[in-house]
């Protein structure tokens, strides 16, 4: 009998482990369940919206989608419309690739303030997430504190920085571009407890805050070391290079005839939000770095602020039957136990790039040959009579591509496509469409029988 394989979500790390599946030429159907109608997970809704080059590896996964055996479940949220305890018993095997949705929370005082934001939610926000579209986020001041010193924060600060032309040829929604072109933010200013040898920036992102049209990058040369110093791998050492490297040269540029500016401001431990209200500003501590920990100082500083963003890490969200450690799932080498597996972010944090999560699914595909000779469980089939059962209007991958579609037929100015942002939209044009093929169907047959009275 034929394994079936529920695949919970539809990310990277999820067509990854659904083509791992496939390759090893499995007699096995597999299923992708997906809380949105749209597939692609942090392609579409994490990856910010100018890397238009990095959302192209859509295409191979459209080809995983398209396999024979692969079936896409949009807009079916596991924990909602079905239990994991559900999906176990009618699959043989399940692979949980749910990333880490949610922020972690930054535990200061003023934390609660309006104007505090999670990076998460706001890439969301500029990203047409439809769970947080309506964040409309406080950037009616002339500085942002965005907290952290990764790729997420170097996005948060580029995006802020660009201008109207440079942001039009991107996916933005409309309503976060005229929200930051229309904001009087001018000044960006990027905190790190460590110093710029210990950034976890790529060279290739933080190349990028250089050579926006009217934001210049602000670094005090004489914070940056000689050397690097410290036991580290030889690519490790030639990336923390690369990086002083490119600040050094920021911290040469001339700023002037630029209205923005992107401080980075390394060495600075937030210790409070100020405001009563809403934000007002943030305090900030000096650090040192030893024996690997920022340790803070006697020094403190304010930094006046209209909005802070934490940019400090992710989280999975709790699913019942689930077990978490330190936010990721429990398990050994990928395997929570016989037929349940997890890959990606759940099982290893969130780190490493999008072709990270490829060991993932190869690994999950092993373990699912290696634990089952043949399948014994219902599947597809008895998925559907359960979605049927409770109502559940699920999307599939053809209709995804209709939305996709008509995404890309309405853009304007450049851009690559004009997201719906809206799940209700999203399905009324999907139930429109197919209402209209029905009655066209409908129209060619009644014609074809008149013509053959």
């Amino acid at each position: 009998m034929t394994i079936s394989v529920a695949v919970v979500g539809a990310g990277p790390s999820g067509f990854y482990a659904a083509q791992s599946l496939v390759d090893r030429e499995l007699d096995c159907r597999i299923d992708m369940i997906e809380a949105l109608p749209t597939p692609y997970g942090l392609i579409r809704g994490g990856v910010a919206p100018d890397h238009q080059h990095t959302k192209r590896i859509t295409k191979t996964y459209e080809q995983t989608a398209t396999q024979p055996q692969v079936n896409f479940y949009g807009n079916v949220s596991v924990g909602r419309d079905v239990a994991i305890s559900e999906l176990r018993a009618l699959y043989d095997a399940v692979i949980l690739a749910v990333g880490m949705p949610l922020d972690s929370g930054l535990e200061i005082p003023g934390a609660q303030l309006k104007g505090v934001y999670g990076a998460a939610e706001v890439v969301g926000w500029y990203n047409g997430h439809p769970a947080s579209r309506d964040l409309d986020p406080l950037l009616d001041g002339k500085c942002v504190a965005v907290i952290g010193n990764g790729n997420v924060a170097l996005d948060i600060g580029r995006l802020l920085g660009k201008t109207r032309a440079e942001t039009a040829i991107t996916d933005m929604p409309g309503y976060a571009l005229e929200a930051i072109q229309n904001s009087p933010v001018t000044d960006i200013h990027i905190f790190g407890r460590r110093g710029p040898a210990d950034a976890k920036f790529t060279n290739v992102e933080l190349r990028e805050i250089g050579r926006l049209a009217d934001c210049a990058p602000i670094v005090d040369g004489q914070g940056l070391p000689d050397e690097i110093t410290g036991e580290m791998s030889d690519r490790d050492k030639r990336l923390r290079e690369r990086n002083i490297a490119t600040l050094r040269d920021y911290s040469e540029m001339d700023p002037a005839g630029k209205s923005k500016r992107i401080h980075f401001c390394f060495h600075s431990m937030p210790v409070e939000i100020l405001g009563e209200d809403r934000v007002r500003g943030i305090r900030l501590q000096r650090a040192i770095v030893k024996d690997g920990k920022a340790i803070g100082t006697d020094h403190f500083y304010d930094v006046p602020c209209g909005a802070v963003i934490a940019a400090i890490g992710y989280r999975m969200e709790p699913l019942e039957g689930v077990s978490l450690d330190g936010g990721h799932v429990v398990h050994t080498d990928g395997r929570i136990e016989r037929g349940f597996y997890v890959v990606g972010w759940a099982k290893r944090g969130p780190i490493g790039v999008i072709s990270s999560n490829k060991p993932d699914g190869q690994l999950a595909a092993g373990q699912v040959d290696e634990d089952f000779d043949a399948g014994s469980k219902p599947g597809r089939l008895a998925f559907e009579e359960h979605l049927n059962a409770r109502g559940v209007r699920w999307v599939g991958f053809d209709e995804w591509r209709e939305l996709d579609k008509a995404e890309m037929a309405a853009a304007t100015n450049g851009a690559p496509r004009k997201k719906i942002v809206d799940v209700e939209d999203m399905i009324s044009l999907l139930d429109e469409k197919g209402r209209k093929t029905v009655d066209a169907r409908i129209s060619r047959l009644s014609a074809s029988r008149m013509k053959n009275l």
